[in-house]
C-alpha cells in the first residue's frame, strides 16, 4: 500500500467522480481506476460502489476513509517537520572546465531549490589536481576522467562523451561532414592541452593506435584561453561537445571523431560514504540527477548515459 493511494482514493471520495478525481489528479482515468482496484485487491475488499450517477464508499471505504485521512495528515506533518530542520552544512565539489560549463549552474539551481541551507564550494580544476584535492580531502566530491581511482573512494560512472574536432570553418585543412577519422587529420594545425592533462594522453594513445603523428601547434592548459585560440582561427583542437557549451559563435564547426573507443568517461567520484557529511551525500545524488536530467534533454553535447 503506497501513500498515492491513499490520496487517490480519499479524492475519489470527496469528488465522488473517478473521471473528475483523474482530471484533478492530471491521470488517466483508467490509471486511476487500475490503483484503485490494486488496493482493493490487498485489502481483500470492495472500498468503492461505481454507479451511473457516480462514485460512492462502501461501508467499509467509509471506515478506510477516515483512517486513510487520518494517515495522510500524519504523513503531511511529518513533511513540515522535515521541512522546518532543513539540511545545512557546506560541501565543496571540483569540476574540470569543460564539465563545468556545462553542469556548474545547473547544479547550483538545483542544489538551492532541494537545500537552500546548504552553502555549495565549486572548484574548477584539471581533472588530475582535482584528484589530488580529493586525496588530500581538500573536497567532498568531484567529477573525474581517470580510472586509476583511489580505492577508498567511492566512484560512480556518470555518462560517456564523444570527442569532436572543433575549429573555424574557414580554417585551411578542417575537416567537413558530421564525422571523421584520425588518420585523416594528420596535416591539421591542433591546439592541445599539455601532456600533464589526462585528454592529451587519450588523443595521444589514439593518434598512435591510428598510425598519426598529430601536428600539435600550440599547447594550452586553460579551456577559456584555448578556446579564445580556436575562434582566432590559431587552429583547431579536439574536445568534447561541452568545450563549446560557454561561446555562441556560428563560426565554429563541429565534426565527431568517428574512431572506436576515442571518448572520455565522466566519474562521479568521492569521499567513502562515512566521511561525507549528510549535506555531502545529498549533493552527490543531486549532482548525478542533474547530470542525467542534462543528458536526456540534449543540453550536454555528445554525451550519452553511461550504462550500467
Amino acid at each position: 500500500m503506497e501513500l498515492r493511494q491513499l490520496r487517490y482514493f480519499v479524492k475519489i471520495c470527496e469528488l465522488r467522480s473517478m473521471g473528475r478525481a483523474a482530471l484533478e489528479l492530471d491521470l488517466a482515468t483508467s490509471a486511476l481506476s487500475q490503483q484503485i482496484s490494486r488496493l482493493e485487491s490487498e485489502l481483500s475488499t470492495r472500498l468503492l460502489q461505481r454507479s451511473s450517477t457516480g462514485v460512492t464508499p462502501t461501508d467499509a471505504g467509509l471506515a478506510f476513509l477516515q483512517q486513510a485521512q487520518l494517515t495522510l495528515r500524519h504523513a503531511d506533518e511529518a513533511v513540515r517537520a522535515a521541512q522546518q530542520a532543513r539540511l545545512s552544512g557546506h560541501v565543496s565539489i571540483g569540476l574540470p572546465p569543460t564539465t563545468a560549463s556545462v553542469l556548474g549552474v545547473p547544479l547550483m539551481q538545483a542544489m538551492r531549490e532541494r537545500y537552500p541551507e546548504v552553502r555549495l564550494h565549486l572548484v574548477e580544476s584539471l581533472s588530475g589536481h582535482l584528484g589530488a584535492m580529493l586525496n588530500a580531502r581538500q573536497l567532498d566530491l568531484a567529477v573525474l576522467f581517470q580510472t586509476d581511482v583511489a580505492r577508498r573512494w567511492s566512484v560512480l560512472p556518470l555518462l560517456d562523451e564523444k570527442l569532436f574536432v572543433i575549429g573555424r570553418a574557414d580554417l585551411p585543412g578542417l575537416p567537413t561532414g558530421r564525422q571523421v577519422r584520425l588518420a585523416r587529420l594528420g596535416e591539421l594545425p591542433l591546439i592541445m592541452p599539455s601532456a600533464s592533462h589526462g585528454l592529451r594522453a587519450t588523443l595521444e594513445a589514439a593518434f598512435a593506435r591510428a598510425r598519426v603523428v598529430p601536428r600539435v601547434v600550440a599547447e594550452i592548459d586553460g579551456l577559456a584561453m584555448l578556446m579564445d585560440a580556436v575562434r582566432a582561427g590559431q587552429g583547431a583542437t579536439i574536445q568534447p561537445g561541452a568545450a563549446t557549451a560557454r561561446l555562441a559563435d556560428e563560426r565554429l564547426v563541429q565534426v565527431r571523431i568517428a574512431d572506436a573507443q576515442v571518448g572520455r568517461r565522466n566519474l562521479l567520484a568521492s569521499l567513502s560514504d562515512d566521511e561525507l557529511s549528510p549535506a555531502a551525500l545529498a549533493a552527490r545524488v543531486v549532482l548525478a540527477d542533474v547530470a542525467r536530467r542534462l543528458v536526456r534533454e540534449g543540453r550536454w553535447a555528445g554525451a550519452t548515459l553511461h550504462e550500467n
